[in-house]
């Protein structure tokens, strides 16, 4: 059951695929950044698993909306609005460059005229996407169970995310970091970013972290981190946070300055749910009693379908 659940996910066996993709969901991504209104921390950008595979959820185009999903099921780029018309394209082996230009040439055909910044961002050695034929990868199996392992992500998420009464963002995949994330909130103000961020603009960085968060996520891995992995952070850092004692399995990376726990302890534990889930509320709990957040004032219950939320 877990390896339908929770599929095996090695970053070496898919790490062109992914390198590819991750710059095809910025491409999708930077045309809703172009057309949607700026919301708090940059939440106007991720993109959202979907019963098939990553949306933007509705776009506002003047009088109309547009959506743009990643179908991880049938391998296409799906494109519809809210005047009735559908495009798509498939997703095979192409290069970002062939990519590009046919994500462009459909919104034109939608007569969705949009402009983007072509660099992309947060990937070492960046290449223009008019102009990158270097990455041009895509294992349809691969991108399949990335998908997979994202949908159990989002599930126990949404379940953690249910058990907080203060600011909370949605559960939404950020294509830039390439990561699925959930975000608490102090409801403090945090001091300013130093920025820094490698291909991250810093005022872009200093409005996403202008409050204290306690913030946990998953990727699927990198160069620089080549497994997949769940992960949990504070910013600002507060004192003993990284001492704290969480999770059977989880460790802290002092170079990542956050909690890690694999992915693949997660697949083969008995109930990778319950696993998951205790490493967001002990990492979450490390933070706050660390930094002094108002617990009894910010935390509820975790939620159950149906049953209002006790006062």
């Amino acid at each position: 059951m877990n390896d339908a659940a929770w599929p095996e996910l090695s970053y070496p066996e898919w790490r062109d695929t992914a390198a590819t993709l991750q710059l095809w969901t910025q491409i999708v991504g930077k045309v809703r950044l172009a057309l949607s209104p700026w919301l708090n921390h940059g939440w106007q950008v991720p993109l959202y698993v979907t019963a098939r595979g990553l949306g933007t959820s509705p776009i506002p185009v003047g009088n109309e909306i547009l959506e743009i999903e990643f179908d991880f099921i049938a391998h296409r780029l799906h494109m519809r609005t809210s005047r009735g018309d559908e495009r798509d394209l498939e997703l095979q082996p192409q290069s970002v460059a062939d990519f590009y230009a046919r994500v462009i040439g459909l919104l034109n055909d939608l007569r969705i005229p949009v402009s983007i910044n072509t660099m992309p961002n947060e990937v070492p050695d960046p290449i223009p996407f008019s102009e990158d034929r270097v990455h041009a990868s895509y294992d349809a199996d691969a991108a399949h169970r990335f998908w997979r392992a994202l949908v159990q992500a989002d599930r126990v998420f949404k379940l953690f995310r249910s058990g907080f009464l203060g600011k909370s963002s949605p559960v939404h995949f950020f294509w830039g970091s390439f990561d699925l994330a959930v975000t608490r909130f102090s409801g403090r103000p945090a001091p300013l970013h130093p920025g820094g961020v490698p291909g991250l603009p810093d005022d872009v960085t200093r409005e996403a972290y202008s409050h204290e968060v306690s913030s946990a996520g998953f990727w699927p891995g990198s160069e620089a981190f080549p497994r997949a992995a769940f992960y949990s952070y504070a910013y600002p850092e507060p004192p003993g946070f990284r001492e704290a004692s969480v999770t059977q399995g989880a460790t802290f990376d002092a170079t990542l300055g956050e909690f890690i726990l694999p992915y693949e302890t997660v697949r083969l534990a008995a109930d990778p749910d319950a696993l998951l889930l205790d490493f967001l509320v002990t990492t979450y709990a490390a933070a706050a009693d660390a930094g002094d957040w108002d617990r009894a004032a910010l935390e509820c219950e975790i939620g159950a379908p149906a049953q209002v939320r006790s006062l």
